[in-house]
């Protein structure tokens, strides 16, 4: 049960886990964006909580949840800088980061693949991502992954 509170304020779960948290759209459940789900990720491989985030980054940790939960997105450069920093994220995340700042549409379920994943570049994350799907049907990212690579090898060979 959730505990009673002011319209429109954030209530930051004590644990500073988010594995409970659904928003709530219009009666429809909307899922975790990607930002969040690898802002998420990251802060907790690193095993942070998101006060600690807060005050490595020295950003409000009301933010560091809003952005996780998909109540904020694109977040400014600066903001993206000292998250990177402070989490002491390599290349491939911080530039994949950036991406999903300015790409909020791209679906969680392609970010938890490459987290797994660590072979797949950002070249490669950034082509799947940019991919653009018709209909209805989910797309089958581990076999789009392997297309991506296949067409990036070949351009590699014939360049």
């Amino acid at each position: 049960m959730r505990p009673a509170s002011t319209p429109g304020a954030i209530v930051v779960p004590t644990d500073n886990s988010l594995q409970e948290h659904q928003s709530i759209v219009k009666g429809g459940v909307m899922a975790q964006p990607s930002l969040g789900f690898l802002l998420q990720s990251l802060r907790e491989e690193r095993q942070l909580s998101l006060r600690e985030l807060a005050q490595l980054a020295d950003i409000d940790h009301a933010y560091i949840y809003r952005l996780e939960t998909g109540d904020k997105e694109s977040p400014s450069e600066e903001v993206l800088s000292k998250l990177i920093r402070a989490l002491k994220v390599g290349k491939r995340e911080a530039d994949i980061l950036r991406y999903l700042a300015q790409h909020t549409e791209t679906d969680a379920a392609l970010v938890a693949l490459v987290l797994e994943d660590p072979t797949v570049t950002y070249e490669i994350f950034a082509s799947g991502a940019g991919a653009a799907f018709r209909g209805t049907a989910r797309p089958d990212y581990p076999k789009l992954i392997e297309r991506v690579r296949k067409i990036l090898a070949e351009e590699k060979d014939n360049g």
